[in-house]
């Protein structure tokens, strides 16, 4: 099932599912799951056949960020070692938003500090109801990493991320969607079978479509608007070109289910 020492890893057919498996350490960030997932998210972007990523915890916990006991046991070296830990973390996180398979994260529980910014990365975000998120990082005399300081201010503004940075204010699962975070709430018994669900569905899509998408949605806010217009054209026009487009087409005006390769 798994070649990975902190990872859960299956795949089936264009499918793969992803376990953060240190629960009796909250599924907290060390250094080697830090390594792990930045060795998986890498296969996975590089996996051709995948379509879809899910990506949750084992256990009560999604994450509770970056290991603590392990950044104190460094004796006098805790600043490389999470210079490390955290270059690690951001190659995952640069992989699963640039990959074109979709990634879906289910966030079972508390998801605090690293595990709060690695949740919201997700191009589908569903929670499940008793799941909370809060940064912590100030309240342990650190800063953010894991992406929060580019994703936070873009999903809920900078009065919002500046209230969730520095006053390290948690938010419930109902919260998290009223403010934008994630984008479904769900019963804990489910999660799974949700999030299941909807890998099966986009698994049957349009791949190249939805790679797209994502690609248009990354740089949106760093573009004019000629230069997205532009980016616009090429993409649909290769949407069009290729066999899923034509299969798009054909079944939309043929009024009939498409059949995505």
């Amino acid at each position: 099932m798994t070649e990975y020492e902190t990872l859960q890893f299956e795949q089936s057919g264009s499918i793969a599912r992803i376990t953060l498996n240190r629960p009796t350490a909250a599924n907290g960030i060390d250094h080697v799951l830090g390594r792990e997932l930045a060795q998986l998210a890498s296969r996975c972007a590089d996996d051709p056949a995948l379509k879809v990523v899910t990506l949750t915890g084992a256990g009560k916990f999604f994450s509770a960020g970056g290991d603590l006991k392990a950044m104190a046991a460094q004796d006098g070296s805790a600043g490389t070692y999470v210079k490390n830990l955290a270059d690690s973390l951001h190659e995952a996180i640069s992989s699963f938003a640039r990959m074109d398979a979709l990634l879906i994260i289910a966030v079972n529980g508390i998801a605090a500090g690293a595990g709060f910014s690695l949740a919201v990365v997700g191009d589908l975000v569903i929670a499940g109801e008793s799941a909370s998120f809060t940064m912590a990082y100030t309240r342990a005399g650190l800063s953010p990493d894991g992406g929060a300081s580019y994703y936070l201010p873009r999903l809920i503004g900078l009065r919002r991320t500046q209230d969730l940075m520095l006053n390290n204010r948690a938010l419930s699962a109902g919260e998290a969607l009223d403010w934008g975070l994630v984008h479904r709430v769900v019963p804990d018994a489910e999660l799974g079978s949700t999030v299941d669900e909807l890998a099966e569905r986009f698994a049957a899509g349009p791949k190249l479509s939805n790679a797209n998408v994502k690609k248009l949605l990354l740089v949106s806010s760093s573009h004019t608007l000629e230069e997205q217009l532009a980016r616009e054209s090429s993409f649909i026009s290769h949407c069009a070109d290729s066999p899923d487009g034509q299969e798009g087409i054909t079944a939309f005006l043929g009024k009939r289910t498409p059949k995505f390769h």
